[in-house]
């Protein structure tokens, strides 16, 4: 049976134009844009984008149906781009309609547990105010749950999160993100937060190969180029970082082009009585990577770790 369309409903729409219109295609675009490889997290975005679209249509000509679940857990290891999404799910979210703000809150353990009786209501209540309307991105969020230590406060902030992701869910979408295997123990923990998820993003590893065009990309935006002999040298510190412990996929890369970036000042400064060009001021020589501890080899120290990245 087909349903009659109330006055002042379409009777057919073009979902092509309502796609258009929505805006959420320059925001798909951008995602490309910005990230580097990670296909299946990107044609799962797409797939949620085209859920929400359709419910979206379904409501305006008079299908009425329960709104999809929106509360989301992004798995993977750090620096694989999974609050960059978190950004631009709040920026779909908001342009079709399902939060009232585009706006991204992130938070750890530490926004939400207090360190005494009393102290993780008000806190995470506090964050809760900031987010609501918008997304909330809990970050490592596994560390919410400590069942070794018995003083820790960590289950009333994630039974009142439980309680709000039940009730203001029309108003709150709420992110877990971290490690895979640990969010699975943190799940099988809190039953009430899996039932609650209904989208699980797995976020993979960057290869070789894509950190180094993500590292291509960086410099280009920040108007860097490397020698010949710099370019292998990156490639070669990728392959030697990758092996390193405390590997955070692309953040690692940003980290060690920074420090690149501050070898080169360095270097120039010692010939600053010279007249540099543009192109001078551009150019990463191999020496300014090579310098680094990386390929030294071996395990780094914790004094050490942050000369890794």
């Amino acid at each position: 049976m087909q349903p009659v369309a109330d006055e002042g409903r379409p009777e057919s729409v073009n979902l092509q134009a309502v796609f258009e219109q929505s805006g959420i295609a320059e925001v798909l675009d951008q995602l490309d844009r910005e990230l580097v490889g990670l296909v299946p997290v990107k044609t799962r975005i797409k797939e949620i984008a085209a859920l929400l679209l359709v419910d979206k249509l379904r409501k305006e000509m008079g299908l009425v149906s329960e709104t999809p679940t929106l509360h989301m857990s992004f798995t993977g290891s750090p620096g694989t781009g999974k609050t960059t999404v978190a950004l631009r799910m709040a920026n779909i979210l908001h342009r079709l309609g399902y939060i009232r703000s585009d706006h991204l809150v992130t938070v750890t353990r530490d926004d939400l547990v207090g360190q005494y009786i009393g102290h993780t209501a008000p806190k995470t209540k506090e964050v809760l105010k900031r987010a609501m309307g918008g997304v909330l991105f809990i970050d490592e969020a596994y560390y919410l749950y400590r069942p070794e230590n018995e003083r820790d406060y960590g289950q009333e902030a994630i039974e009142i999160l439980l309680q709000v992701m039940e009730n203001q869910r029309d108003d709150l979408v709420v992110i877990l993100a971290g490690y895979a295997n640990r969010m699975e123990r943190f799940f099988s923990s809190n039953p009430g937060f899996r039932s609650r998820i209904a989208h699980h993003i797995d976020f993979p590893d960057y290869s070789a190969d894509e950190l180094f065009e993500i590292g291509q990309l960086i410099m280009g935006q920040q108007n860097y180029r490397f020698t010949p002999a710099a370019e292998q040298a990156f490639r070669d510190y990728i392959q030697q970082r990758m092996r390193q412990p405390h590997f955070a996929n692309a953040r690692s890369i940003r980290n060690a082009l920074d420090r690149a970036r501050f070898r080169q000042a360095t270097r120039l400064f010692e010939r600053r009585a010279e007249q540099l060009t543009a192109e001078d001021l551009m150019t990463i020589e191999a020496d300014e990577l090579r310098v680094s501890r990386v390929f030294e080899g071996g395990i780094a120290s914790d004094r050490t770790r942050e000369e890794l990245a």
